[in-house]
């Protein structure tokens, strides 16, 4: 009988054991010790790995965060340390880009232009912007190990967080929680935003302000994505590719001899005053167009893109950018280039075609980051768990109605003479091109009286121009230069 009750409580144990839910704790943290290397100065740093919920209205957790924060070591007044807020976009990608490949004291063990290498493994970034600065790296709903409360069903409330408005509200009350906890009220902050989270870090620098009385000393924008832009189409969406057609085309050798010859920086001016003064004009007289001017246009455009003039003239003078990676080298060797970078080549199944079979970039870089990521939050920084890293995580459909974004960075500048806003591209990113990111910082602020609290960047790169060591360090010198010329030491924030 004894024998029985011992197997009968053996038999639960187990089962108890091997059916649980897995799921992270909803508030946990974990702590490791670590030392790095940065422009040939070693110092130590704690990582802190962990989740931090996001409450309703009652005060009842319906969703964890996963985050995770770098503090150096060894400084006397925290207080007048820097605090840089880090997240990436999609939207619904986590902050493994940034975290593992540009900032942060770790980074992926790829080739010099940002290839895998195997095995697969991180190792120490020379050029972290650590030195100046700590950073806490935030995954949002249903990013890499954040995760909604309850995780699927009807029981979630979508609206809550799969919107532009949505995602900036509670996001903004997250990061008073953590500042909070982290007694980080006093320092300067820094919020820096990849691709769509340019859209959100635009809207956060109001929301925090506004709603939780933090004011930014710094807004970063790297490759934004603007939707008042992107997927809008007419004559301005339409035109704006042409710097980046001239850009990709120049790094290919598909440029003719006069442009082919000069340097990228020699040319692009070039390139983007036609954009502004000749083809926006061409493209808004539609079909009432001359015929000879349309032929002129379309003659200058090849010039500018490698493509040839029968093409463009039959698109209408409007060239997809799926059909400029398609076709910028189908009779050069018979590669795509790359979406997100435009440097990469792919290998479609036949040469003819609208658009590429698949983005060659991307998959080279999840080569790289999808086992780094896995093992680097568990091995190093130790948060063991069995659930799945959501490189890219379920958020859609995501809400992008009433998008003010724009003008929210603008309002928030207004309020705040401390905030001055860095934008940062790739000259070879197709998806979110560097002139689109331009025109972008150009209309936040259509009055110009702030214009002098703006900064553009450009790199011989793409998407993720840190991907490449020259622009790793050049990028992450350019953040560094921007946080400490920003950090006013006590200086009256006035007009």
């Amino acid at each position: 009988m004894k024998l029985n009750y011992l197997f009968l409580f053996l038999l639960l144990s187990c089962s108890s054991i091997f059916s649980q839910d897995r799921k992270l704790p909803v508030d946990t943290t974990v702590t490791t010790q670590h030392s790095v290397t940065v422009n040939g100065a070693s110092f130590n740093y704690t990582a802190t790995t962990g989740t931090q919920p996001v409450w309703d209205e009652m005060g009842k957790p319906i969703a964890s965060l996963h985050y995770t924060y770098y503090t150096r070591n060894g400084i006397k007044n925290r207080a007048e340390r820097p605090l840089l807020i880090s997240f990436n976009g999609g939207p619904g990608s986590g902050s493994v880009w940034m975290h593992l490949a540009y900032t942060g004291p770790r980074i992926l063990k790829i080739d010099d232009e940002g290839y895998p290498v195997q095995p697969y493994g991180v190792k120490q970034n020379p050029f972290s912007v650590l030195d100046v600065t700590d950073i806490v790296y935030v995954n949002p709903a249903n990013t890499g190990y954040s995760r909604t409360i309850p995780e699927m069903g009807d029981e979630v409330d979508r609206d809550k967080f799969f919107g532009i408005n949505a995602d900036i509200k509670y996001l903004a009350e997250w990061l008073n929680t953590f500042v909070t906890r982290n007694n980080r009220w006093r320092s300067p902050k820094y919020i820096i935003g990849e691709s769509y989270g340019g859209t959100r870090v635009m809207g956060l620098s109001l929301a925090l302000q506004n709603q939780q009385w933090m004011y930014l000393n710094g807004v970063i924008m790297v490759s934004p994505a603007d939707y008042k832009v992107i997927r809008v189409g007419g004559p301005v969406s339409d035109a704006l590719n042409l710097p980046y057609f001239t850009a990709a085309a120049w790094h290919h050798k598909a440029l003719p001899p006069d442009l082919q010859n000069k340097d990228l920086l020699d040319i692009l001016p070039e390139a983007e005053d036609y954009t502004v003064n000749t083809l926006i004009p061409a493209i808004a007289k539609g079909g009432f167009i001359q015929g000879t001017e349309r032929a002129d246009v379309a003659k200058k455009m090849a010039h500018y893109t490698g493509l040839n003039e029968k093409d463009i003239l039959d698109h209408n003078l409007v060239i997809p950018t799926r059909f400029f990676w398609k076709n910028l080298l189908k009779d050069r060797g018979g590669y795509t280039v790359g979406r997100l970078d435009s440097r990469y080549r792919g290998i479609d199944r036949q040469l003819f075609g609208a658009q590429p079979d698949y983005n060659s970039e991307i998959t080279s870089w999840l080569h790289s980051f999808t086992p780094a990521i896995n093992y680097y939050l568990q091995e190093e920084l130790k948060f063991k768990t069995d659930i799945k890293y959501n490189m890219f995580g379920p958020v859609r459909p995501w809400n992008n109605e009433d998008d003010n974004t724009r003008d929210n960075l603008r309002q928030a500048m207004a309020q705040n003479p401390y905030l001055n806003v860095l934008v940062q591209s790739g000259y070879y990113d197709g998806a979110t091109t560097y002139f689109n990111a331009k025109y972008t910082m150009w209309q936040v602020d259509p009055s110009g009286r702030m214009k002098d609290r703006f900064e553009f960047k450009g790199y011989r790169s793409g998407h993720m121009m840190y991907l490449r060591r020259e622009d790793l360090k050049k990028a992450n010198d350019d953040i560094r230069a921007f946080i400490l010329r920003t950090t006013t030491n006590g200086k009256s924030a006035k007009y």
